[in-house]
């Protein structure tokens, strides 16, 4: 596996997940979701130098978190892992650790993304006509098209942002919704 940039996870078991699959793969741990500023100053540091790959957990934590980084870095890719896939069967967890070793593969060689600075193609009108909200099926419609592209499942605002930013077009959209 080549990968330059360094993967940014939330904790030692996530780090041990990632390594098990490359032990040359560099990986920076937030250690939860309050990142220190002693953390983010060398992260932003990290980013100018190398490149960041944000690989958090697919929960509200996680998406604070890679929020949290975006803005006091900058410009970082991202990978997405499903929720599905990240589930703790007994203990009904969610987090990176409870991926199989095949799905992180997978999501490492196939499915880092690059989010641009959005030019606002796609608006909430056009995803209520597409009934991706304001409906009752609109969360599971979502779902459908955010595991689809490899987005993560998030709400109708942070879906319009994600779509946005990966400049997803019209007919790919339509594509994927059919």
């Amino acid at each position: 596996m080549n990968i330059n940039e360094v993967i940014v996870v939330e904790g030692n078991h996530d780090l041990a997940k990632l390594k098990a699959v490359d032990s040359r793969l560099d990986v920076m741990i937030t250690n939860g979701s309050s990142v220190s500023e002693e953390t983010k100053r060398l992260l932003k540091k990290l980013n100018e130098q190398r490149g960041l790959i944000l690989m958090l957990d697919p929960d509200a934590p996680g998406e604070k978190i890679r929020k949290e980084i975006n803005a006091f870095v900058g410009h970082t890719k991202h990978i997405f892992l499903q929720k599905n896939k990240c589930i703790d069967n007994i203990k009904q967890k969610v987090g990176i650790e409870h991926a199989s070793l095949t799905d992180i593969k997978e999501a490492l060689l196939n499915h880092v993304v690059e989010l641009k600075k959005p030019d606002a193609l796609w608006t909430m009108q056009m995803l209520v006509k597409l009934n991706l909200t304001g409906t009752v099926e609109a969360k599971r419609r979502r779902l459908k098209v955010s595991e689809a592209l490899k987005i993560g499942h998030c709400n109708a605002k942070t879906f319009m942002h994600r779509l946005n930013m990966l400049e997803v077009s019209e007919l790919e959209l339509l594509k994927v919704i059919k």
